[in-house]
């Protein structure tokens, strides 16, 4: 029952208004009696119930129409954001490599799978096929343990006493991203990944830090993350995913669009056999210098020994402080 309200001094002030809550209801607070008209529960039904009643925030449809692709791309790239600048994430190291490159123990089950069919039925090309594939993988296999090594000593040196030194970015999903991505974990470091909403389900790789696991909508955004707060880029062998990484940084740092890092290609012989660089350069399609953009490795310790005298040449810190005092 509402207490009746009592006479308050002129020379005291009223007592605190209830931040939620009223003595007296508001006339909207309370829906149209059917006494006064039959019909009106049901129409506030009809208009509660209405596309253009849902909240804007609240109204997903409304948020998806391609009107509404503007406030869709800055959330899209806020969101992100706010939470790695909320983590105290200044820079990054970004892992680029295939999905599918598994651990060694894996890739070995699937050959001798596949081993075992083709002794059943010898004849079979398209097993034969998938054999040579799968050989292949389990040949490349070898750097899921050089990823996650190196994975590894980011994460290690990431411990500093001032923050954050530079943190593992992925594309979030399996493979050579898993094993980066696994090796920062392994040295309880936090770790990133960033993945993409595509049309069929997928899932982030377990070892990625959950509060700084992403996914986006949209690719730009996605890539302008990935580049965002890079200090080095790792390539290892790959496929479109990771060309269209590769190029795109190659082609901003050649452009100077934006500021040269170290970018590194794991794999020598795998990335002289799917690109050229020397055949571009004799064509002139590319400069010389455009060649010395990046270089090649083979080990975890190689890349990372790479990356950080490359910041000695270049007479930075990784962190991104200059050096004082120097020699």
């Amino acid at each position: 029952m509402v207490k009746p309200n009592k006479p308050i001094s002129d020379k005291m002030p009223a007592p605190p208004a209830d931040p939620v809550n009223r003595r007296e209801p508001l006339p909207s607070q309370v829906p149209k009696p059917p006494v006064e008209d039959p019909d009106a529960p049901a129409r506030i039904q009809a208009i509660l119930q209405s596309p253009g009643y849902r909240r804007a925030d609240l109204d997903l449809d409304f948020l998806a129409s391609p009107r509404l692709r503007g406030v869709r791309l800055e959330i899209d790239y806020l969101k992100p954001e706010l939470l790695l600048e909320k983590h105290n994430v200044r820079h990054t190291i970004v892992v680029f490599g295939s999905t599918r490159i598994c651990e060694p123990a894996a890739a070995k089950r699937k050959v001798d799978g596949l081993k075992a069919s083709l002794a059943h039925n010898p004849g079979n090309k398209d097993w034969a096929q998938h054999l040579a594939v799968a050989e292949r993988v389990l040949a490349k296999s070898k750097y899921y343990d050089v990823s996650r090594e190196f994975g590894r000593l980011v994460g290690a040196a990431n411990r500093t006493d001032k923050g954050p030194h530079c943190t593992v970015m992925t594309g979030g999903g399996p493979g050579i991203m898993e094993a980066a991505n696994r090796g920062a974990f392994d040295v309880k470091a936090e770790t990133i990944g960033l993945n993409i909403s595509l049309p069929h389900e997928q899932y982030p790789n377990p070892y990625i830090t959950p509060e700084l696991c992403f996914n986006f909508h949209y690719f730009a955004m996605r890539k302008l993350h990935f580049l965002l707060r890079a200090r080095a880029l790792v390539a290892f062998p790959g496929g479109y995913g990771t060309f269209d990484e590769l190029f795109e940084a190659l082609t901003l740092v050649q452009t100077r669009k934006m500021k040269p890092i170290p970018i590194v290609l794991v794999g020598e012989e795998y990335w002289r056999g799917a690109v050229d660089l020397d055949f571009l350069v004799a064509e002139g399609v590319i400069d010389p210098e455009d060649r010395e953009l990046l270089w090649f490795a083979e080990t975890a310790e190689e890349i990372w020994d790479s990356i950080l005298r490359w910041y000695d040449m270049s007479g930075e810190s990784l962190d991104g402080v200059q050096p004082l005092n120097r020699v």
